[in-house]
């Protein structure tokens, strides 16, 4: 009876005790370069807006990013606000970089859509160029494979680009914003 009690608690100090290969997962201790990428991201940005309405007609709108790392420096958390389709938009997303999976990673939630979206991805060679993937929804709110490029012109300018995948399996974009740091006050003092 003493062993079959016995045998559930081995059993779970086997699994919570290190090993050689535990070791070697372990993230790194602390922000890595990567990390610090993102508090470049810091700050108020205006954005304005060209999309597809749902009949495919092109609009255009302004809004407002405001970025920040309230959870320190492992987590850029975007809010972000405008006016799409004649109603006000409100978005959340969270970027980070996962040093186990060697790849940024984030999600997206707003106000039109009823769905999370995670999504994970990496920089090009240049870095400058993040190209991020995962599902979110078409304009038909149907499951749609999406990917995001992010593309940093300058520390004060950046393109953010939204291609949806098609039914013929070619990616369409259905969203580009222009994102301007907005300057601040102490920027604009003489």
């Amino acid at each position: 009876m003493k062993a079959l009690l016995l045998a559930p608690a081995l059993l779970i100090a086997l699994a919570l005790s290190p090993s050689p290969d535990n070791h070697a997962a372990k993230p790194p201790q602390g922000p890595t370069a990567e990390h610090k990428k993102l508090s470049k991201q810091v700050g108020t940005w205006n954005a304005e807006l060209e999309y597809m309405d749902m009949d495919g007609t092109p609009m255009k709108s302004s809004g407002i990013s405001v970025r920040k790392q309230p959870l320190g420096s492992y987590w850029l958390i975007d809010n972000f606000q405008a006016n799409v389709m004649g109603q006000r938009f409100r978005g959340q997303g969270t970027t980070g970089y996962d040093p186990l999976k060697k790849k940024y990673v984030g999600t997206w939630v707003d106000s039109m859509t009823p769905s999370m979206m995670v999504i994970e991805g990496n920089y090009d060679e240049t870095g400058k160029i993040l190209t991020m993937e995962g599902m979110g929804v078409d304009n038909a709110g149907r499951p749609a494979k999406t990917r995001l490029v992010t593309t940093m012109s300058d520390k004060d300018t950046y393109v953010f680009e939204m291609h949806i995948q098609g039914e013929d399996g070619k990616f369409a974009k259905t969203m580009t914003i222009t994102y301007k740091r907005q300057a601040r006050k102490m920027d604009t003092v003489r």
